[in-house]
């Protein structure tokens, strides 16, 4: 069963069993996230509750709150990239698979708002998401790879002749820009009346496609 605010997971501390705790652990953190919307949701003694266990069987798997709202950012990165590259796989030529990458990417931001947002919080150190588990010690961002999937899809279009783009990692760049902005303020500003093809719009242009 599913746990909710009202009716949390129970059951004891379990000895043998770290891998799956922690699991459940970057899950309930996830589940706060998604209800509340708010970082500041993700306390241990909340997730702790969540989760049916104790607060002290939290710290063999996280020293502290930092480190598991790293995990979760780190989780949400590896889940987002995951997304984009099944998008990236679903067939249809090059111009296709790249709106269905950038479809994908606006629907991750609209159905976890509060994970997405964690994800570009900042936290105070960089992040780096290896294999789905977090390092603050690698310099690689971690959004890195999804920035590698938009290059290569942007890379692709060029390839078939479908967009004028010279440089695909800059345009690339200015295409997360804009797909970043427009996830923002479509959370902030939700009662706007945005245009229906809005995120056509940003694509095309900063994509620098040609006429379909």
């Amino acid at each position: 069963m599913t746990a909710t605010a009202d009716h949390p997971r129970t059951h004891g501390n379990r000895r043998g069993e770290g891998h799956l705790l922690r699991g459940e652990i970057l899950a309930a953190a996830a589940e706060l996230l998604d209800s509340g919307g708010d970082g500041r949701a993700v306390t241990l003694r909340a997730v702790a509750r969540r989760t049916g266990i104790a607060t002290t069987s939290i710290y063999p798997h996280f020293p502290d709150r930092q480190a598991l709202v790293l995990a979760v950012a780190g989780q949400a990165f590896a889940e987002l990239s995951h997304r984009l590259r099944t998008a990236d796989e679903a067939g249809g030529d090059a111009r296709q698979r790249l709106h269905t990458v950038c479809r994908t990417y606006l629907d991750f931001a609209h159905r976890h708002p509060g994970r997405y947002r964690l994800m570009f919080a900042g936290l105070g150190r960089p992040i780096a998401a290896v294999d789905g588990e977090v390092t603050t010690d690698d310099p690689v961002n971690a959004g890195g790879e999804v920035m590698r999937i938009l290059t290569a899809a942007l890379t692709a279009c060029a390839a078939a002749g479908q967009c004028t783009s010279s440089d695909p990692a800059a345009d690339a760049l200015a295409l997360w820009l804009g797909l970043h902005g427009l996830a923002h303020q479509r959370a902030v500003a939700a009662t706007f009346r945005w245009p229906a093809d809005i995120a056509q719009r940003v694509v095309v242009t900063l994509a620098r496609l040609g006429a379909a």
